[in-house]
């Protein structure tokens, strides 16, 4: 970046109503990484998106990678736009769209206001498409819609203008159904009818071209030949409104159909000449070429239309960057669609924040303040070249952050007044990012993006950066994805074991999901899926250990579940005899699990929020609502711990023994030692030796255990597989040998589309984890490589068998859990658990 460059951006931070941070989000190969180089391209910064060997190698963007760009945009665009100044900062993150990286989005949705929805057109939209519109729901984050590769419904698939508008109509229709379908009720900065074209917030465009347009661009067009208002032409240029040439007026559809030279306003003036200039360079008349653009007054160089020395696709590029460049209609629709720092902290602090909404630090928030206390949300870490240490990369929410500054982190367990998960440190330098780059600077103020160095071993992955002692934490991050493929790693030579220790620890770091678990003196690692493992890896062994790795062969996360209520009351009595427990464990009403993952339900909302939903949604007795205990486990986990007893007494003294017990049983659960899903276990009765001696932790909690786990004995015990969803395009000839590979592997079908205006089908599977190791490869070579799957995790679903029966699928999965775990190979007896009366 140019000194001047670098000297508009600092200039700009502190103009808070001219900065938009924002992020590129779409289905994976919709084109998201070719627009953000378009918009990286107008700033005159170099490409920086996919700077990965293994993001070149795949052709698929990996890691979230941030830009920071200026652009000067004239007051004819601008118009009333509340601003300070014609100088915009754009703080632009391009996130991947393969839905083992799902978790880079989330991370990238949390420190922006706005991100650019990218759909193509040909596919429409995908699976990954609904998941990362969701994410953005979630985190509040304003929206506005790019429909791509349109040149490819025009050049490949040769639709007519009118079957090409309802295409277009169709996908900004659905992703209107995708919002009202998923935005909170309490969301107001969405309506059901949030993209339409006439308001300027979609965009149509292809990136591989380098064109692109909105509505108003095209409407000022006019409106400057017309000399009159472009208002005029936007209600016209969309929708059901249409143009007789011979009789030189706008009519209405029902007119339109009594007169035989009526077309729809968006086919007349916008797609008829996109079609003449696109068919004219693609067929190399330059001569027609030469007309259409003295018409719209441009001129080219002769040497971008040597048709002697260029192919058509490349003057068809040349022709439609110079009419319709791509980075300006995107420079568009960011900055007058997408909001300011200053606008948009106002409802996103509401959901972000922990802490009270009117204390000093919420108010300094909301009014994206520079002067108040500093406030940053640390979404990630990036590793510098060499590996040796991150940089940790946020959102500044309020204050300014100094280079030097001394800041207290607040890690996800902190709790206001208290000194656990608190560290104060000094931050070395402050920055902002152009790609893999850190350009430093002194401050940066509210309501931009910041790199920070100094502090990255204070944190693991997230944390709260403040300079005020009252600051809560900002909320956790939930993933779309979960971890649910394991594989044990060690190193070829025993000498480089700390090597792979100290590896391990930076991969976590490195990595918004990836989880490393030690089981039984294995070192094993947790992704999303089987490119997200091979993708973890590689960079474990080629860039944090640095050392050859023995790899063994992928396993599965399973849950454990129960499918009645325990038949009869669990009893068991401390060693010591003066002390007894009587439990009950019932499963979760439908639904509940899910909303608890969520986030709709939790251990730290509102108790009157909480009992609401309980009661009004899943039928819960209002005293029971008032007295849970824990949700277990890891506190936030799908499971619940109730007191019913009535009357006992010295129940608070063994509270937190019996809420340690029940986080350690979901946690480990009674048939493979995995964590629990979709449990209530209550506490019936107690009764509790006065004297403290006597019902020390040491006493309790082994006893409390064996109770949770008798009562999920008696209860149905089964097990859960991950699931996930399979969504794959093929073409129509293909269906069969998909059919037969999802076959072989328990695959579902569950719906099958065929894309309109093509030869292809899209086809959506459930597909058991379990069975999906090499399945992307297998369907790839029974097809001739034609279909593209996609995974994601969807949901857990009991397996079939007993695990009681030895034989069965389920008994053999569990007896090779517990073989792995190095646990009895026999499941515990019900009689060794329980005591007698």
């Amino acid at each position: 970046m140019s000194r001047q460059r670098i000297e508009a951006v600092a200039e700009t931070m502190s103009k808070s109503h001219n900065i938009r941070n924002m992020c590129v989000i779409a289905h994976v190969d919709h084109g998201k990484s070719t627009l953000s180089d378009a918009l990286v391209c107008k700033a005159g910064e170099r490409r920086f998106t996919d700077a990965l060997e293994a993001e070149k190698e795949k052709g698929i963007t990996i890691k979230s990678s941030a830009v920071s760009m200026f652009y000067e945009l004239d007051d004819q665009i601008l118009g009333d736009l509340k601003r300070d100044g014609n100088g915009f900062l754009v703080n632009l993150i391009d996130s991947p769209g393969h839905v083992d990286f799902s978790s880079e989005v989330t991370v990238a949705l949390r420190v922006t206001d706005g991100a650019l929805l990218v759909v193509d057109a040909v596919s429409g939209v995908s699976v990954q498409t609904e998941t990362v519109l969701r994410q953005a729901l979630s985190e509040r984050v304003q929206l506005a819609l790019v429909i791509n590769k349109v040149d490819r419904c025009i050049l490949e698939q040769k639709l007519e203008p009118e079957e090409l508008y309802q295409k277009l109509s169709g996908i900004v229709a659905r992703c209107n159904a995708l919002i009202a379908m998923y935005r909170s009720t309490d969301d107001m900065i969405y309506s059901d009818e949030h993209f339409n074209p006439k308001s300027g917030n979609v965009a149509f465009a292809s990136g591989k071209q380098g064109w692109a347009f909105t509505i108003h661009q095209f409407a000022i067009i006019f409106a400057e030949k017309a000399k009159t208002s472009k208002d005029k032409y936007i209600d016209r240029l969309w929708g059901e409104s249409f143009y007789s040439s011979t009789n030189k007026k706008w009519i209405s559809y029902e007119q339109s159909r009594s007169i035989d030279d009526a077309k729809r306003g968006f086919n007349q003036f916008i797609l008829q000449p996109l079609y003449q200039i696109l068919n004219a360079c693609l067929e190399l008349n330059i001569d027609e070429v030469q007309t259409l653009l003295s018409k719209i007054d441009i001129k080219l160089p002769a040497a971008k239309l040597d048709a002697t020395l260029l192919d058509g696709k490349t003057i068809t590029s040349n022709v439609m960057k110079r009419w319709l460049p791509a980075g300006e209609a995107m420079l568009h629709l960011i900055v007058l669609h997408l909001p300011s720092p200053v606008q948009a902290q106002i409802y996103r602090i509401q959901h972000l924040y922990e802490g009270p909404q009117d204390d000093q630090v919420a108010c300094s928030m909301k009014a994206c303040d520079p002067n108040g206390e500093v406030m940053i949300y640390i979404s990630k870490k990036i590793p510098v070249q060499d590996g040796s240490r991150f940089l940790c990369f946020g959102r500044i929410f309020s204050g300014t952050i100094v280079s030097g500054t001394n800041v207290r982190i607040l890690g996800p367990d902190y709790r206001p007044g208290s000194t656990s998960d608190l560290q104060i440190k000094n931050v070395t330098s402050v920055g902002v990012m152009i790609g893999d780059r850190c350009i430093p600077t002194h401050h940066v103020p509210a309501g931009n993006v910041v790199a920070l160095t100094g502090i990255d071993k204070c944190l693991l992955k997230t944390a709260t950066i403040t300079t005020s002692s009252d600051a809560h934490n900002f909320r956790v991050m939930k993933f779309s994805v979960s971890p649910v493929v394991r594989v044990a790693v060690d190193v070829k030579d025993p000498v480089d074991h700390t090597k792979l220790v100290d590896g391990l620890k930076k991969l976590v770091q490195g990595d918004s999901l990836v989880q490393v678990l030690n089981e039984n003196g294995q070192h094993v690692i947790a992704a999303a899926g089987e490119l997200h493992l091979e993708i973890c890896l590689a960079d474990l062994e080629k860039t944090h250990a640095r050392c050859p790795l023995k790899v063994a062969t992928p396993i599965v996360t399973y849950r454990e579940t129960i499918t009645a209520e325990s038949r009869r009351i669990a009893f068991t009595k401390t060693t010591n005899k003066h002390n007894k427990f009587f439990m009950r464990a019932s499963p979760l009403e439908p639904g509940l699990a899910e909303a608890i993952e969520s986030g709709r339900i939790t251990s730290k909302q509102d108790p009157r929020e909480r009992s609401r939903i309980l009661v009004e949604e899943f039928g819960w007795d209002l005293a029971a609502t008032k007295k849970i205990w824990a949700f277990g486990p890891y506190e936030n986990g799908p499971n619940i711990l109730v007191d019913s007893t009535r009357g006992v007494d010295g129940l608070g003294n063994i509270q937190d023994a019996v809420g340690a017990a029940f986080q350690w049983t979901t946690q480990e659960g009674v048939v493979a030692s995995e964590n629990l899903h979709g449990v209530r276990i209550e506490l019936l009765d107690a009764e509790i030796h006065r004297d403290a001696a006597h019902r020390r932790p040491d006493q309790i909690i082994p006893a409390i255990r064996r109770c949770l786990l008798a009562s999920l004995h008696m209860a149905e015990p089964r097990l859960l597989e991950p699931i996930f969803i399979v969504d794959i395009e093929c073409p129509r000839s293909m269906i069969g040998r998909v059919y037969a590979t999802l076959n072989k592997r328990r695959g579902q079908i569950n719906e099958e589309v065929e894309l309109s205006g093509t030869t292809l089908s899209r086809i959506k599977a459930f597909l058991p984890v379990n069975e999906s190791f090499g399945f992307t490869a297998e369907l790839r070579q029974v097809t001739s490589g034609t279909a593209f799957p996609q995974c994601q995790f969807d949901h857990w679903s009991l397996l079939p068998g007993e695990p009681f029966e030895i034989d069965s699928k389920c008994g053999l999965i569990i007896n090779d859990i517990r073989q792995r775990k190095s646990l009895p190979q026999q499941i515990p007896t019900l009689e060794s658990l329980i005591d007698r009366q």
